[in-house]
């Protein structure tokens, strides 16, 4: 556990996105078309203020190499934002000297993390190509941890990598897109538990409500949900994310912080404290980054 002292919220999942900058393709059609506009870090900062929200990492939305520098330049000017998880390609012969050389941009200390969009690969066994492995090792090799943004049929294959890279941190983001609005539990929950049984993993509170119905889902219908998360990873291992913007297609960013409160409603003031803050700091070791902000009021 972190030993920063006094509560601390910490949103460990958020995007940010200028379209006047670059275009995000994967915002098509009428469903998303409230996404389709510029995201800053000031928009970010009205919904977390009012929220208690002390620290934020930054998440990348699309496989540019330009954004991560983009990204580390926005939490460098930044108060909120204490870690960004960016993207480079994995597979590239040179991607260990990449990762240094984004590490040695200004705000380069900021990078605690990569990802790349496996949902969207077709081969289901995509993490487990030797490039991917080589590019794998390089992101643990710097002191990085690797979030999953991944399906539930995916989970066999990023079980077996991380089983074959125990020095390397996976974070799964969003608990691999579970099947909310039919209510299906399995295979997600055996494949869950089989990916968090691994203790070098983590897992993201995160993402759940917007694989539900978005215009009449319930805590209710989450909760299966969100205890198989629980106690597959414990809360030492389980951390908030909003996922603002894109949680605003089903709730405000307020609502959506109250819905995970709810959901953990029935753990300890330490317990919630790591869910909320905690493990977020440690997984993604942010503590110098955070430890001198003032937390909101004691999550009861």
């Amino acid at each position: 556990m972190s030993t920063l002292r006094g509560p601390l919220v910490v949103d460990a999942h958020h995007h940010l996105w200028d379209l006047s900058v670059r275009d995000q393709d994967w915002i098509t059609g009428p469903a998303l078309a409230p996404l389709r506009r510029t995201f800053t870090e000031r928009d970010l900062r009205a919904e977390t203020t009012p929220a208690g929200v002390a620290a934020t990492v930054l998440v990348q939305t699309v496989t540019l190499a330009d954004e991560t520098p983009e990204m580390l330049a926005t939490a460098r000017d930044s108060d909120l934002i204490a870690g960004v998880v960016g993207w480079t390609d994995l597979t590239a012969p040179d991607i260990a000297d990449t990762l240094a050389a984004l590490l040695a941009l200004p705000g380069g200390e900021r990078l605690v993390g990569l990802r790349h969009q496996v949902q969207s690969e077709p081969d289901p066994a995509w993490l487990l190509r030797p490039d991917v492995r080589h590019g794998l090792t390089a992101v643990a090799a710097a002191g990085l941890a690797y979030d999953l943004v991944i399906l539930p049929h995916q989970l066999p294959a990023a079980t077996r990598t991380a089983r074959d890279l125990p020095e390397l941190t996976f974070v799964l983001d969003h608990a691999a897109k579970p099947p909310v609005a039919s209510g299906d539990l399995e295979p997600w929950a055996a494949h869950l538990r089989a990916f968090a049984a691994l203790p070098h993993t983590a897992g993201k509170l995160s993402g759940l409500h917007t694989e539900a119905d978005w215009r009449g889902w319930t805590v209710r219908d989450l909760r299966p949900y969100a205890d198989t998360l629980l106690h597959a990873f414990g809360p030492s291992r389980l951390m908030f994310g909003s996922d603002w913007p894109v949680c605003t297609l089903a709730a405000s960013y307020g609502r959506t912080l109250a819905t995970a409160r709810e959901l953990t409603e029935a753990l300890s003031p330490g317990e919630r404290a790591a869910v909320f803050g905690g493990t977020a700091v440690e997984t993604y070791r942010l503590e110098e980054r955070v430890a001198h902000r003032a937390g909101p009021p004691a999550i009861t």
